[in-house]
């Protein structure tokens, strides 16, 4: 070992805190402080640690500095009903897990796992001992074009049936395709005449009806308006991914941070939220090769319409287990992560802290020169084939990181993925890791 690289491994074991315990994340809530949005990342989508720290972070954000909601990086229409469990709507199912199984939109282990059911089962039990707003589990995606589009239906045959035309026009507009996104796609970049108009007007019209008082996130209007700006996202997402580029990947998370907001503002001015997502998304793009790319995201959105009131947690790991799949929208199974590479940021961390779950404070000069050093930032997605690199300055792309040297995989409730419901999803996004 160089004595620079000795030098750094001194400097990163002096100043990290080892996490064993909840009350190990102590220097983390304080460093959040008055933040009004706490954004926990994840170096791949299928790693038990990366969930079990992020739930023990959110329980006390919620318990302890009375955050509103958790926002996930997940479908608005499921993740909806199990907000409505969570929060003990009226009808809902009472057990969490039950909701979580119902998910069915590829890849469900995001979401469908051992983990989250056990942080929903403990929000259901947290709110139902509280006497104010519940708080709520919600989905910042842009993939449920389909679910969204029949859930406005629903609403407006049920509460506004003058608006009943302009759905049903945006709904059989989208019919001929077979609820098959690809398809879609390539006949809006072909045919001038797709579908776009037709949902402007349906938005608009959701738009410009009253809104009743209600629980935040559980009034019918606000719910048919967010499926409304779902499905106008997801055919503008869907009509640019043919394109190629950095179009389509910046209008997911463009979608993504305007879906936080209007949950910000719907909780009221002093709501605040935790945002569960990969690091591709809750870090800042500028401090890697994504803006180079023309790529703009959640994290980086985040910042510019919430200065200083913004922080941003990494996750990363050295070696260990993770659910992923061999190739797009195929079957689900536990893989080997194998150990990083020495030049990395993980290989760093491991060299200094081997064995431990550690976490390390960026900012307000706790950054040691290592952290404003680019270094390669493991991602990997929810195909696995190796994983890649992201060129990251860490100090800059997060507030915090969090390095589990060793990790195991998730526990997906199925043990099956329906292959035929993967999402269209362009290769950009894919090698993204998100």
């Amino acid at each position: 070992m160089s004595g620079t690289v000795l030098d750094e491994v001194t400097a990163i074991r002096d100043a990290a805190t080892t996490l064993r315990s909840p009350q190990d994340l102590d220097p983390l809530v304080r460093r959040i402080g008055r933040a009004r949005i706490v954004l926990l990342g994840e170096a791949t989508h299928g790693t038990a640690e990366f969930y079990r720290w992020r739930a023990e972070l959110t329980k006390r954000l919620l318990a302890e500095r009375d955050f509103s909601f958790v926002a996930v990086e997940g479908d608005w229409p499921e993740c909806h009903r199990v907000h409505c469990c969570v929060a003990g709507a009226p009808g809902a199912p009472n057990d969490p897990g039950q909701v979580l199984w119902g998910f069915r939109r590829w890849p469900t282990w995001l979401w469908a796992n051992e983990e989250v059911a056990e942080f929903a089962a403990w929000l259901r039990s947290f709110n139902a001992t509280g006497s104010g707003v519940p708080c709520g589990f919600h989905g910042l995606d842009v993939y449920s074009l389909w679910d969204s589009l029949r859930g406005v239906l629903d609403y407006v045959r049920e509460h506004a049936p003058e608006q009943a035309d302009a759905a049903l026009r945006a709904f059989r507009c989208f019919e001929p395709y077979g609820e098959n996104p690809r398809e879609y796609a390539v006949s809006a970049e072909l045919v001038p005449e797709n579908c776009r108009e037709d949902v402007v007007r349906l938005l608009t019209a959701i738009r410009s009806m009253a809104r009743v008082d209600s629980v935040p996130g559980l009034d019918p209007a606000f719910v048919a308006e967010q499926n409304a700006a779902v499905v106008a996202g997801a055919e503008a997402y869907y009509r640019e991914l043919v394109r190629g580029g950095a179009r389509s990947w910046n209008v997911r998370d463009t979608h993504m941070s305007d879906t936080l907001d209007r949950l910000l503002r719907a909780y009221g001015p002093r709501s605040k939220a935790v945002v569960w997502a990969h690091n591709t998304h809750v870090g800042d793009a500028r401090a890697t090769d994504m803006a180079a790319a023309g790529l703009v995201n959640l994290g980086r959105l985040a910042r510019e319409r919430h200065p200083a009131d913004v922080v941003s947690v990494g996750f990363g790991t050295y070696r260990g287990s993770v659910i992923a799949a061999d190739h797009w929208g195929g079957p689900v199974r536990r893989m080997t992560v194998d150990p990083a590479r020495p030049d990395s940021l993980e290989g760093l961390l491991h060299a200094a802290l081997p064995g431990e779950d550690s976490l390390h404070l960026f900012g307000a000069g706790r950054a040691g020169e290592w952290a404003r050093e680019r270094r390669g930032h493991r991602a990997i997605g929810v195909v696995h084939r190796g994983g890649g690199y992201v060129p990251t300055v860490p100090a800059a792309r997060y507030d915090a990181f969090v390095h589990c040297d060793e990790t195991t995989a998730i526990t997906p409730l199925h043990h099956w993925e329906p292959e035929e419901d993967a999402p269209f999803v362009p290769a950009q996004a894919r090698a993204a890791g998100a």
